[in-house]
């Protein structure tokens, strides 16, 4: 024998390790039996390995069998066991040597009288490997063996015959591409049409035996799911017509079988297989559909079936499987029209998937032709794909209602199958859809799914065909017959249109809407004429629908220019329509002629169609057209642009940009100095009317013409920045020459307008930077006192191209110079109040730092150093303003780049200098940086500065006046969350370790709460906390109040807590944010309140004394009203208006004492003592009554043994209501008063 080298295990161990624990009485004679064949190998001085083991146990199993013709059955199924253990650890080539030694011993195993099924199953193992790999060059060679496999796949025992049929699986798999596949394939056949033919399938008068012979066969069929795709292409289409013929029975189990075998032959594309077999059989179930009634399990099977299985008809044979489709397609009805609701959303994605994969050009060609030589007169039967189109159309009857929804998805398959041959098959369809849309709401629920199938339908025929069949009808008289429902359709969905259709078509519609609108308003048809015009709207939007990818725009375009350019001078409400469309077409071809186009989303057949038309060549064609349109086109945008009052959304700015980016040079250039002579015209004219201002009368002659002038400068200077993109050098510094005197303008809007427009100009051209550097920088130098608020952000823009521009290429010296130079200017910017200056300010931050890391423009992390630091040299300004600032641009570095939490660390020792200070603005950045700092930093650098950060923290705690005590607690619980609750105790005071209970006590209830949730609530607030806090956010860091409301109200007392929520309220940015000097828009209802409530908190200054005030200890301390006094800090003049107000609130609350509905307890007071005193006769003071059950008791005695003592605290007043009460002691007070007088 030839050595094992495939384990070196010993095979007795791993038996024992297995099944010694085992209490089962076989496998104790298992252990018992491999104990004394490793023991007699040791004896025998043999190594244990699994070919020892072999070889002992064929020798002690052949002496078993040849000594005893009934050995005992336990020996038996021992040593076959441990056989079949050990055969598949021997290597091939010494079990082809020994097989026919083995096969006979296992034969003579299986063939024993009253064996169990352990030593069949044992034994079918064995064969099976010997079969796999043993000698297979011929069929005489495993014939044998192969036969004892298959006289077990229909054993009555289960355990036996499923382990038949693996083994009978693995024999095949073992057989591919070998001699012996086919005789094997045979074998299996035949022994199927055997066990057929023992059942008497067709014997009208079967013996009783045949229900064991009909078992025999379902378990026959058991055996070939698996094994039929291995099978030989002759003798697997001999099994599939006997298929066939077993489902004409019509029986169910075998049915299931049949079609499980089926399902997975369809599944493995290699499988070769007949497809004229399958599709018979795939047929066969399709007519059984409709035939019998199934299950709603059986319909979903089925329905996976033959999708699955005419794809691989359709692979295999086209022409086998389009002519079966229809009889597929009418299966597929039928299911969808079933009561079963499981089968319907399988049906649906068949009867898509084959639509699109079986359907192809060459039978859609088949049908046109047969239609087109047709003619009007038909004699021929329909189509293949007009009976698929005819089943598709029908499942939109009103049998189909309940499913419409997916019906729409199938027939808008099929619209995206067809293209613009859809109108050759599915006219009618259009129709129906048409009727389903004037279906009321109340019977129709499906109609997103009924315009999403419309909307395909348009891209498929496109909007000319389309509207043929379902036209927008929009010269009916009665305006509910024009199909609105269109438009929004129309719009989403045209590609690839003709703009000549919207030429002759569309704007013919549009001039008689507008001439029936001036008849009607003439004759006082208000009404109708403004819905005529909404419907010459809807018209003209949808032009920029046919603006995408027109098929003919160097053709038609110069007939469409002449009608844009009337209607953007005559119709102010068109503009934004027109220039969108024109914004398209440029765009659409610039990016074609570049190589930059990139699809969006899902894209349709019929859009791909049309963009691939879009060739280069095509595209400059069609810029040739626009260009040569340019000249028209700017002339007449720049003068609707000068004279509108308002560009909605700056899209006449965004269009002219466009045009002159591919208009010729000369035209953008005379175009450009027309505008700069009116803008020098106009600034003159400004600036006499300026000069001659200390005139009264001229000042009063031209007060009406000055803002007129501004704005006209304003619209030139956007004008004039528009062309840009068509700039040369000559132009762009003539726009720089005119910019230069309006940056000193003293009008805010002119100012911001030249800094606008030289940001642009340096956003858009680094070679004017290189040109004019130095004296850009000495520009900024001195427009920088002089610059306007509202011109802050613009300014800031042109700062950061410089600066982006200067850490390019200069050297680091210089670099560092100009960053120095600027500096200042950008960390104030950080505290401007508009918030998109703030956040541009950040932003240039936080890029002038990752320019000074790019190592690829020589940066480096010592460069980053340097600039902390020079941000950091803000702390040594005079003003709280600017220290502040550099404490915000320092937290906003430090949260950036990780490699400066060591530098924040450094000046840790100076925030803690400035907390001390009583300047609330500093304080409040002071404590964000310790925020961004704890957020950013591990656990080891905290720990070294934790004891200063937790006392510096705590020494806010005595002071009655703080607003960030909320923020304090929220820092005291993230250190607790980074370093852990052990760390943060032993830097806590003892007389603060109250506060650090609260806070691990608020931490436990909410993972409390935390684990009450379920795992999918987890995942998502882990989430959406992870994406929140992973973006920078100036309130949520900044802000003086905490992010927690129950951690707030936990720390705070009640005082604290009302300032908090009047910071709130403050705060601009969460309750409106400033819109950069744009004005107030008073129709939107939120902005006005949200104004009017940010106004209000401005001018209402609330004196400290309205406020309660609260002690040492955090009591309450309640002053009576008489013996307030108004105040005033630091030594200040009081507010005349607070004064005013506040004697009118103190007159307001003794007139509410006096009249009954307001009650101070006035009576009660002291004038020698603090506190309060009890009258004789009155009730007691500040009381109240415990709530007790025994008040609602049934039983009397309980009743009054609750209410005993009340009258100290209420009177009884019964049958009055409480306003009767409150006038009787009102009327009583006052007859008192009045008594006391005449007295």
């Amino acid at each position: 024998m030839e050595p094992d080298n495939h384990s070196d295990s010993d095979l007795c161990t791993s038996i024992l390790t297995k099944f010694s624990t085992s209490t089962d009485p076989q496998h104790h004679h298992l252990c018992s039996i491999i104990g004394d064949i490793s023991q007699s190998l040791k004896d025998l001085n043999h190594p244990l390995t699994p070919l020892a083991y072999f070889g002992a146990t064929c020798t002690s199993l052949d002496k078993l069998l040849s000594s005893d013709p009934n050995p005992p059955s336990h020996h038996v199924d021992a040593l076959i066991t441990i056989l079949s253990m050990v055969v598949p650890i021997i290597s091939p080539a010494v079990i082809r040597k020994q097989s026919d030694y083995v096969s006979g011993l296992v034969i003579r195993v299986i063939g024993l009288h009253d064996v169990g099924d352990g030593v069949v199953v044992s034994g079918l193992k064995c064969v099976s490997h010997l079969l796999v790999v043993g000698n297979r060059t011929t069929w005489s060679d495993v014939s044998h063996l192969f036969g004892v496999v298959l006289g077990f796949v229909a054993d009555s025992r289960l355990k036996v015959r499923r382990h038949a049929h693996v083994c009978l699986r693995d024999v095949m798999q073992g057989f591919q591409d070998t001699p012996v596949l086919s005789p094997a394939s045979e074998a299996i056949a035949s022994t199927f049409e055997r066990f057929l033919l023992l059942a008497g399938g067709s014997n009208p008068n079967p013996n009783p035996k045949e229900g064991s012979r009909a078992q025999e066969v379902l378990y026959v069929l058991d055996s070939l799911k698996d094994t039929l795709p291995l099978m030989s292409i002759k003798f697997s289409t001999k099994i599939l017509n006997y298929f066939k013929s077993l489902l004409a029975l019509h029986q169910s189990a075998a049915t299931r079988r049949i079609t499980d075998a089926l399902y997975l032959l369809c599944l493995q594309p290699t499988v070769d297989v007949s497809p004229e077999a399958l599709v018979d059989l795939l047929c066969s179930l399709a007519t059984s559909v409709s035939s019998n009634e199934m299950t709603g399990d059986n319909l979903t099977f089925t329905a996976r079936l033959l999708d699955s299985g005419m794809k691989k008809v359709f692979s295999l044979n086209r022409q086998a499987c389009v002519v079966k489709l229809p009889v597929v397609f009418s299966a597929f009805k039928d299911i969808l029209a079933s009561e079963h609701e499981e089968p319907l959303s399988v049906a649906m994605e068949a009867l898509k998937s084959l639509i699109h994969t079986c359907i192809d050009e060459s039978l859609i060609k088949q049908g046109v032709d047969q239609i087109t030589a047709s003619g009007s007169v038909r004699k021929s039967a329909p189509t293949i794909i007009e009976k698929l189109c005819a089943t598709v159309e029908s499942l939109l009857d009103y049998s189909f209602a309940a499913v419409w929804d997916m019906s729409f998805q199938v027939v808008a398959a099929m619209f995206d199958k067809l293209g613009e041959f859809s109108s050759c098959f599915l006219k009618g369809t259009l129709k129906s859809l048409d009727g389903i849309q004037k279906l009321p709401d109340e019977d129709f629920l499906y109609r997103k799914q009924l315009h999403d199938c419309v909307g395909v339908a348009v891209v498929a025929l496109g909007p000319e065909t389309f509207l043929k069949f379902l036209p927008l009808n929009v010269e009916a008289q009665d305006l509910s017959d024009v199909n609105v429902w269109l438009f929004p359709i129309l719009k989403q969905n045209i590609v690839g249109a003709r703009l000549s259709f919207f030429n002759e078509s569309l704007l013919d519609n549009i001039k008689v809407l507008k001439l029936k609108s001036a008849k009607h308003e003439q004759e006082g048809r208000i009404h109708s004429a403004r819905s005529l015009d909404g419907l010459a709207y809807s018209l003209w939007s949808l032009l920029p629908s046919f603006c995408n990818y027109p098929v003919d725009t160097a053709e038609s375009f110069k007939d469409l220019e002449k009608v844009l350019c009337h209607t953007l001078r005559e119709e102010a409400d068109f503009r934004g329509v027109i220039c969108s469309s024109l914004q398209i077409l440029v765009q659409q071809n610039k990016k074609i002629t570049k190589g930059e186009y990139e699809p969006i989303g899902k894209v349709s057949i019929s859009q791909q169609r049309a963009v691939s038309l879009y060739t280069p060549e095509v595209a400059t064609c069609n810029l040739d057209v626009l260009r040569s349109s340019a000249r028209e086109i700017l002339s007449t945008l720049s003068g609707v642009f000068v004279k509108s009052t308002k560009d909605d959304g700056g899209s006449l700015q965004r269009t002219i940009g466009e045009f002159a980016s591919i208009a010729d040079k000369s035209v953008v250039s005379r175009l450009f100095k027309s505008t700069m002579s009116k803008l020098l015209k106009v600034t003159q004219e400004a600036g006499k009317i300026q000069n001659t201002k200390g005139s009264s009368s001229m000042e009063i002659d031209n007060s009406s013409n000055e803002p007129s002038l501004s704005q006209t400068r304003a619209k030139l200077y956007d004008l004039g920045v528009a062309l840009l993109p068509g700039f040369g050098t000559e132009e762009v510094d003539l726009l720089y020459a005119a910019v230069q005197p309006a940056l000193k303008d003293t009008e805010s809007l002119i100012q911001k307008k030249a800094y606008k427009v030289l940001s642009t100009i340096l956003e858009h051209d680094d070679s004017f930077i290189a040109r004019k550097f130095e004296e850009l920088l000495k520009l900024m130098f001195e427009v920088m006192h002089s610059c306007h608020f509202s011109a802050k952000r613009h300014r800031l823009d042109c700062l950061y191209y410089l600066i982006a521009h200067v850490s390019k290429d200069e050297s680091e010296h210089m670099k560092r110079e100009i960053v120095a130079s600027f500096l200042t200017e950008i960390i104030l910017g950080l505290k401007e109040s508009n918030k998109k200056t703030r956040n541009r300010a950040y932003e240039i931050i936080v890029q002038i730092g990752h320019a000074c890391v790019d190592e690829d423009k020589g940066g480096n992390k010592e460069n980053l150093y340097n600039f902390f630091n020079m941000v950091a040299g803000g702390l040594a300004g005079e003003t709280p303003h600017m220290i502040s600032a550099a404490v915000k641009g320092m937290a906003r570095l430090t949260y950036e780049f990780n490699d400066l939490l060591s530098n924040a660390f450094n000046v840790l020792p100076s925030t803690f200098l400035l907390l001390q200070r009583k300047s609330r603005e500093i304080n409040k950045a002071s404590l964000g940086f310790l925020k961004v700092l704890v957020a950013k930093s591990q656990a080891e650098g905290l720990q070294t500065h934790m004891r200063d950060m937790v006392e510096v923290l705590l020494s806010w705690q005595s002071s009655n006046k703080n607003h960030f005590k909320a923020k304090v607690k929220q820092l005291l619980e993230m250190l607790v969350k980074k370093c852990g609750l052990d760390a943060v105790k032993e830097a806590m005071p003892e007389e603060h370790m109250k506060l650090l209970t609260n806070i691990r006590k608020i931490n436990e209830r909410k993972e409390r709460k935390h684990s009450a949730n379920t795992e999918e609530t987890k995942s998502r607030l882990t989430k959406a906390t992870t994406s929140r806090l992973s973006r920078w956010n100036h309130t949520k860091i900044f802000s003086d109040f905490g992010d927690d409301d129950e951690t707030e109200d936990m720390l705070n007392s009640k005082k604290s807590s009302i300032k908090s929520k009047r910071a709130r309220k403050r705060l601009a940015e969460d309750s409106y944010e400033q819109l950069d000097d744009e004005p107030l828009d008073l129709l939107d209802r939120e902005k006005t309140r949200s104004s009017l409530r940010s106004s209000d908190s401005l001018k209402r200054k609330l004196q400290a004394d309205d406020e309660p005030e609260i002690d040492a200890d955090g009591r309450l301390i309640i002053s009576e009203e008489d013996k307030r006094e108004v105040r005033t800090e630091n030594g200040s003049d009081t507010d005349v208006r607070s004064v005013a107000a506040s004697r009118k609130t103190e007159k307001r609350r003794k007139t509410m004492g006096q009249s009954g509905w307001a009650y101070t307890g006035s009576e009660y007071s002291s004038k020698k003592a603090g506190g309060d005193l009890k009258r004789k006769g009155k009730f007691e003071p500040y009381a109240y009554w415990p709530l007790d059950r025994k008040m609602v008791s049934r039983r009397p005695e309980h009743r009054a043994a609750a209410r005993k003592g009340m009258s100290s605290v209420v009177k009884r007043m019964e049958g009055q209501t409480v306003s009767n009460a409150l006038a009787m002691k009102t009327t009583k007070k006052i007859k008192k008063k009045s008594h006391k007088k005449h007295g």
